[in-house]
């Protein structure tokens, strides 16, 4: 089939104004562009016009854009579907990909991103026209609240694969820092995946001793070996149709990594001390903070077992690279930590909250949450402050006692200084320079934050974060 001359695109939004702005950003003579303010309206255009792209906002009556997603893709399963909304629930993303979706795009950031993903989309929605159709597998139901906290583009990304990934029984290896959230993207693939309804085992190979490892997995007959006085059924046969993640798998000794690796190749294994195979339908998570590329390269860990678990790798951005996260996660973690003690919640002060987003949390997610109950322990009020937070490391911001570099010099001679700056107050060149460019930016600006937006090309969303990051004082100007 050749490439149709025009494409057509329905822009289905409760917000009118935005209608008209979409319409216009995307304007382009091999388009022609349809909106709608009803989610009943889009489906029955949709049908009618065999659309080629669907941009879709979350919040539409009579029903939402997840059920409008649902409609779509059970009569056109190779619809290609864009989401937009004001997301703040990841499992609506992890939803919406796992459903189909082709993306999911936040409403704050959709100035910079709309032109270029609705581009790739049509060139997918035309390479759609050439597959055969795929029914889609039923949709699991949502769990209760959210697995994982984060709207940072990096977390996203994440969710987005997550997503993904349910369809499938392929290993995935999950890879990241110490305290960054493995088990918890883990346990989202199983709650996710057709297999939510079985066994889901967690296993960390580094907690037990190797030899008691492997009776673990694969369990052991009576008298197999001095102490084993009974029959003990292993986690693979405990786990038939679920799901086993191994964390730490970088660590699991040289001698229970060929036995896995059979069980990876065929679904058998004998219990220790037994000639009796058996069959296991189990899907393999692993996770590790190990370079395990590395670890193959000094044979430590082997080749071919490697490759069986580096199927889809799905990597957890430290939290230091998601910073804009540090809010969420700090109220999801203040409201566990209050119902968990059946006591008063404490609320974070301003001031407090820049005091978490300047630190660097080199324990990552963990450390924030041991940080967060130790403050709410040693706490008097109600609210807390800096002063009841300790933080265990030099904070990421520039001290106000550093003078600024001057902007006025050469390129070359102000990244000097930055680079100077940073070297003597040990701290990142890139905070220093960003803090810098938003002050002069805002000072040439008269302070009006949305020009100031404009000039640096982000979101006026964007650059508040920024700015209380910075520990800068909001312009009064309006924006």
């Amino acid at each position: 089939m050749s490439k149709p001359s025009q494409q057509t695109v329905i822009i289905a939004d409760a917000d009118a104004d935005y209608l008209d702005w979409a319409s216009r950003h995307l304007d382009a003579p091999t388009i022609e562009i349809i909106t709608t303010t009803r989610s009943d309206e889009a489906l029955k255009l949709f049908t009618a016009k065999h659309a080629d792209l669907l941009i879709v906002d979350l919040d539409l009556l009579p029903f939402d854009g997840l059920e409008l997603l649902k409609r779509i893709r059970q009569n056109f399963p190779n619809a290609v579907v864009l989401l937009t909304g004001n997301l703040t629930s990841t499992n609506s993303v992890i939803e919406a990909t796992r459903m189909g979706a082709y993306d999911v795009l936040r409403k704050e950031a959709i100035s910079f991103d709309l032109r270029p993903t609705v581009e790739h989309a049509l060139q997918a929605a035309e390479q759609m026209r050439l597959a055969a159709d795929e029914q889609l597998e039923a949709i699991p139901q949502p769990v209760s609240s959210d697995l994982i906290i984060g709207n940072s583009p990096a977390i996203q990304d994440v969710v987005k694969l997550i997503g993904r990934v349910t369809h499938s029984d392929a290993p995935v290896l999950i890879t990241g820092e110490s305290g960054t959230g493995k088990e918890v993207v883990a346990s989202a693939i199983h709650q996710f995946s057709r297999r939510a309804g079985h066994e889901y085992i967690a296993i960390n190979c580094a907690a037990i001793p190797a030899n008691l490892l492997e009776s673990e997995l694969f369990g052991h007959e009576k008298g197999a070996y001095t102490g084993a006085v009974s029959q003990r059924i292993g986690r693979f046969e405990q786990c038939n149709d679920g799901t086993l993640f191994l964390d730490e798998i970088g660590d699991l000794p040289s001698e229970v990594q060929s036995k896995l690796l059979r069980v990876l190749q065929s679904g058998e294994f004998s219990r220790i001390g037994s000639n009796e195979t058996i069959t296991s339908n189990v899907r393999i998570l692993a996770a590790t903070n190990k370079n395990l590329e590395k670890e193959v390269e000094e044979d430590r860990f082997r080749e071919d077992l490697f490759y069986r678990l580096n199927v889809v790798r799905i990597h957890i951005p430290p939290l230091r690279q998601r910073l804009e996260d540090v809010s969420l996660l700090a109220e999801h973690f203040l409201n566990r930590i209050a119902k968990h003690n059946m006591g008063r919640r404490l609320q974070l002060s301003p001031e407090a909250l820049v005091h978490l987003q300047n630190y660097d949390w080199p324990g990552n997610v963990r450390e924030l949450e041991n940080t967060l109950q130790s403050a709410c322990v040693l706490s008097t009020g109600n609210v807390l402050m800096p002063k009841d937070i300790p933080l265990g490391a030099v904070p990421r911001r520039l001290p106000q006692s550093v003078e600024a570099p001057d902007f006025e010099l050469t390129l070359s001679q102000a990244a000097t200084t930055i680079l100077n700056t940073a070297k003597k107050e040990n701290i990142s060149p890139i905070t220093i320079a960003e803090r810098e460019l938003i002050l002069q930016a805002l000072e040439q600006e008269n302070h009006d934050l949305a020009k100031t937006a404009k000039a640096l090309k982000i979101t006026p969303p964007a650059l508040r974060k920024k700015i209380t990051s910075h520990d800068l004082t909001l312009p009064s100007a309006s924006d």
